[in-house]
């Protein structure tokens, strides 16, 4: 059973029988919620201790340390703990960065409690001493203000002379302000959209019903669902919605000759199609004119976005690349170099799967579990996300919905890899622009 009181507490009850072992009472879980504060600073610290208790009988002590936030209700919950440094009792623990919401809930007068422990390996940790603090205090940064005295209240009580088990040193603060993906499109950041649709012959003759290309008059084909999906999403984003619409292993009128890399709207000089409504007229009209060949080469679409992001150096653009794909894959070696090359550029690549084969190289491709790699070089981030279209079709034939989710999940990972460029090159956000006064109406001031 959970009940809220005044949005602050929950408390959730194993009714007897409930689960586990039949006619036991099992316990009762209490869930205490605070609201968040919406503050979005975090800091970096560093602290050091000086001549703390010595707790093991061959050595010094194996000290760490334990911050707790306290609640509103009196309590207190771990929020960090440090690494142990082994053997020393003047250890030096290495900075380490904590949402202020997590410390104190961006209230700077709440207590931090620190406790400090000798590490043992069965886990019976000894308990060294404890000191309390506060943001506000913390934020004076390196001063005779954060040396704290380290007190065993119970060593405390027995020794009259006992003044303290050591000391921890406030070593460095530094306050950082967290952005987000919104704050750079705020400031201005352009996302430029490229699709890429293949044109193998794996997908199954177009004018065949069991085509993945396949022109019905009645419903969508599997490439034009996931384009519609993740396109109408990814435009609110791209200023201009004009998108460079590419194509991949067919054959083209006149002469046959095979591509891996035509634009869809027949002008390689202006690929350029107005919203997914134009990306998808100029996809339907290349399934009429050209014919599905291969092999279904990845990396000449991924090099033609990667030149253009390679020439943006300033954080001002990203560039989003949709490969939309039945999953068989031809250029292995040169996919994985390219992404390598990629992975340093203002560039994130989606892939969607369509249709019923095996997608094992492009999970691979994905990078999640092990992080790609081409001759050696390691990417230098994960730029790939992959969904499998199959996992999104509806049962009960709801194309809606399973958009919806297919959309979500396929861009799950973009504000994430967007922002760990921007960190990495110290790019900031541009302030946003004022809001905009229509003419004629008088701006409002503060008095």
């Amino acid at each position: 059973m959970i009940g809220v009181e005044n949005g602050h507490e929950c408390v959730v009850s194993a009714h007897p029988g409930s689960s586990g072992i039949s006619g036991k009472k099992c316990g009762t879980i209490i869930v205490k919620a605070e609201e968040l504060n919406n503050c979005r600073e975090s800091v970096m610290m560093q602290f050091c201790g000086n001549k703390l208790d010595k707790k093991d009988f061959f050595g010094k002590s194996d000290p760490f340390l334990v911050f707790y936030r306290s609640n509103e209700d009196g309590t207190f919950t771990i929020c960090h703990k440090t690494e142990v440094i082994k053997n020393t009792l003047n250890p030096v623990w290495q900075a380490f960065k904590i949402p202020v919401r997590a410390l104190c809930n961006g209230d700077y007068d709440r207590t931090i409690k620190v406790e400090v422990y000798d590490w043992d390996r069965d886990g019976s940790h000894d308990f060294i001493g404890e000191f309390s603090t506060s943001y506000r205090e913390l934020s004076r940064g390196q001063s005779q203000f954060n040396v704290y005295e380290v007190v065993n209240p119970k060593k405390k009580g027995k020794k009259k002379k006992y003044l303290n088990s050591g000391t921890v040193t406030l070593l460095s603060f530094l306050v950082d302000m967290e952005v987000t993906f919104l704050d750079y499109i705020k400031g201005g950041t352009q996302i430029n959209f490229t699709v890429a649709i293949d044109f193998t012959a794996s997908n199954g003759n177009p004018a065949q019903p069991t085509s993945l290309h396949y022109m019905s008059p009645y419903q969508l084909n599997a490439y034009a669902m996931a384009l519609k999906a993740v396109g109408e999403i990814i435009q609110d984003y791209d200023s201009d919605k004009m998108f460079p619409a590419l194509g991949f292993g067919a054959k083209l009128p006149p002469e046959g000759r095979v591509s891996h890399e035509f634009a869809l709207n027949g002008n390689p000089q202006n690929p350029y199609c107005a919203g997914i409504e134009g990306v998808m007229e100029a996809y339907y009209q290349s399934l009429k004119s050209v014919q599905l060949y291969g092999p279904t080469n990845f990396s000449p679409v991924i090099n033609h976005v990667a030149r253009y992001a390679a020439s943006v150096k300033d954080g001002s653009q990203y560039f989003v690349l949709l490969i939309i794909t039945d999953g068989v894959i031809s250029d292995m070696a040169q996919t994985k170099e390219s992404i390598v090359n990629a992975s340093c550029m203002p560039m994130s690549i989606i892939i969607v799967g369509v249709g019923p084969a095996e997608f094992d190289a492009m999970v691979e491709l994905d990078g999640d579990e092990i992080r790609i790699s081409s001759r050696g070089r390691f990417a230098e981030r994960d730029i790939v996300q992959f969904v499998p279209f199959r996992d999104y079709i509806d049962r009960t034939g709801n194309h809606i919905l399973s958009m919806a989710r297919l959309a979500k999940d396929v861009l799950a990972e973009i504000p994430d890899q967007f922002l760990s460029y921007m960190r990495t090159r110290g790019f900031k956000p541009s302030p946003a622009p004022p809001p905009y006064t229509p003419p004629g109406q008088p701006l409002q001031t503060q008095i």
